[in-house]
């Protein structure tokens, strides 16, 4: 990419950080039944995005040289990231989170890189299933389970 589409896009990310964090602000700080409050995951991501592009604003302020070469957009990649990203976000409370999360990411693995489909499949269902643990049992937060018709 060019440096100028990088700042520019940081200069996005970290107004869409800022969003992020302001928009925390105005949640309630607890749920019942949850020692973890739905504003924590929006403040925190807010700040982790405005931090990266805060870093990514700095190394094309750093950058000496700017890449000429046009890169070929794949629109393909894209398309099916941003439709399986619709279908993940319309199946979450209807399907549950871990068989959800492990088909959406199993679907963006398999996109990226078709060669490597155990990897995807161990990855995708470690990583589900390790958050969903980590969020539901550790932190005492609330995440649909499993589907009724699974139980």
């Amino acid at each position: 990419m060019s440096i100028q589409f990088d700042r520019i896009a940081s200069i996005l990310f970290l107004a869409t950080g800022v969003l992020f964090i302001v928009g925390s602000r105005q949640l309630a700080s607890s749920s019942y039944g949850s020692s973890v409050g739905p504003d924590i995951f929006p403040l925190l991501l807010g700040i982790i995005l405005v931090l990266l592009s805060i870093r990514l604003f700095y190394e094309t302020m750093v950058a000496k040289t700017q890449q000429s070469s046009k890169e070929k957009l794949l629109y393909k990649p894209f398309l099916i990231i941003f439709f399986a990203t619709l279908v993940y976000i319309l199946t979450l409370e209807t399907i549950g989170y871990v068989i959800t999360t492990f088909l959406f990411l199993f679907v963006c693995f398999q996109t990226m890189e078709r060669s490597k489909v155990m990897t995807s499949l161990i990855i995708s269902a470690c990583f589900s299933g390790f958050v969903y643990f980590m969020y539901v049992e550790v932190l005492k937060g609330t995440l649909p389970g499993w589907p009724i018709w699974l139980s």
